[in-house]
């Protein structure tokens, strides 16, 4: 059963910049498996933010690209989600996703989810 811990989130001011982290454990296949953040925002549908592949392809979504960047550290079994110039509009519960394959085409785990507050 894979486990997926995030943490880094919190309130930063307009323009700011924050780092989330996501722990995998309980997986020995890691570096082969596509990772992902998704966020919601209050009284939204959860949405895809960016993915990255086992080849270390990424995908962003067009409100973030530009301004976030994705990467993955296979040692640490980790992915991190660089995000700069926040917006009020980025506020959202960030989750971290294991698909259950190599290029994010089927579903797979979930994190608990970590609060970023985009606020003055």
């Amino acid at each position: 059963q894979v486990q997926l811990v995030e943490s880094g989130g919190g309130l930063v001011q307009p323009g700011g910049s924050l780092r989330l982290s996501c722990a995998a454990s309980g997986t020995s296949i890691f570096s082969l498996r596509a990772m992902g953040w998704y966020r919601q925002a209050a009284g939204k549908q959860r949405e895809l933010v960016a993915f990255i592949t086992r080849y270390g392809k990424q995908n962003y979504a067009d409100a973030v690209r530009g301004r976030f960047t994705i990467s993955r550290d296979n040692a640490k079994t980790t992915v991190y989600l660089q995000m700069n110039s926040l917006k009020p509009e980025d506020t959202a519960v960030y989750y971290c996703h294991y698909y259950n394959d190599s290029v994010a085409t089927l579903p797979g785990a979930w994190g608990q989810g970590t609060l970023v507050t985009v606020s003055s």
